[in-house]
């Protein structure tokens, strides 16, 4: 079974521009390392009619592993723990023991009366380390992983968990080729693709000059192969020069 990753990153700042997001581009590199990528990724405000769509949306597919950012901390605009434990518990945040001490050692009497609430989490949460300062971002069902917003806490959080999953994922096999033609020229052997077969067409301009560059992915060495050289004979048909990539 293939997995869909989806980024969701949760932040105001982001969109009104005072800060730069910096989770999207360190997921997609993360994830090319084991030849994967991301379904879909979202910046989101820190809207809560909003978070719950999106929650909602990644929920529906059956396929689908989070990794969100952001909106985990104790501020009012930290909606992340609430929305989370409603749409995928339909159940109240409950006070993680292990959480809650873990704040009390950190911070003492300053745990109270706004830190400590970190620890309510959604039912069957699971911490995920913070190597930074132990205030733990969490995870549900183990393909739903909440991270906060900061990059330098967030990413060491998710790099391990991509390669605990991605080692278990099957390789995807890719064939890319870049053409002397418009992509309209391929467009009826495109069509003969069955779902397996992933295509990714990117037309480009060299000096002027329409060029394609066409990449067949899947998990099937052979099938992407087979289908792959239909687009190399095509092009040799038509004595249209082309390059392997």
């Amino acid at each position: 079974m293939s997995i869909n990753f989806y980024a969701l990153i949760i932040g105001t700042e982001i969109l009104n521009a005072r800060r730069e997001d910096k989770h999207f581009k360190f997921v997609r590199d993360e994830l090319q390392k084991y030849d994967e990528e991301l379904f879909a990724s979202f910046i989101v405000k820190d809207d809560k009619e909003l978070m719950k769509k999106s929650f909602s949306l990644i929920k529906s597919d059956e396929n689908s592993v989070l990794f969100s950012f952001g909106g985990i901390g104790s501020t009012p605009d930290d909606l992340t723990r609430e929305i989370a434990s409603e749409i995928f518990t339909q159940k109240p945040l409950v006070r993680h023991k292990k959480f809650e001490q873990d704040i009390i050692d950190r911070f003492k009497k300053k745990a109270y009366p706004n830190r400590i609430h970190m620890s309510d989490l959604p039912q069957d949460a699971k911490l995920l380390f913070n190597e930074v300062n132990n205030m733990s971002g969490f995870c549900l069902e183990d393909r739903f992983f909440f991270t906060p917003g900061f990059p330098e806490m967030a990413h060491p959080m998710i790099k391990d968990v991509i390669k605990s999953l991605c080692s278990q994922s099957k390789k995807k096999f890719r064939f890319t080729l870049l053409a002397n033609t418009s992509e309209d020229t391929l467009i009826e052997q495109m069509k003969l693709l069955p779902p397996s077969v992933e295509l990714s067409s990117l037309p480009i301009f060299i000096n002027k000059k329409p060029q394609v560059e066409l990449s067949l992915s899947g998990y099937e060495e052979k099938e992407v192969r087979e289908y792959f050289e239909l687009f190399k004979n095509e092009l040799q048909k038509l004595k249209v020069g082309y390059k392997l990539l």
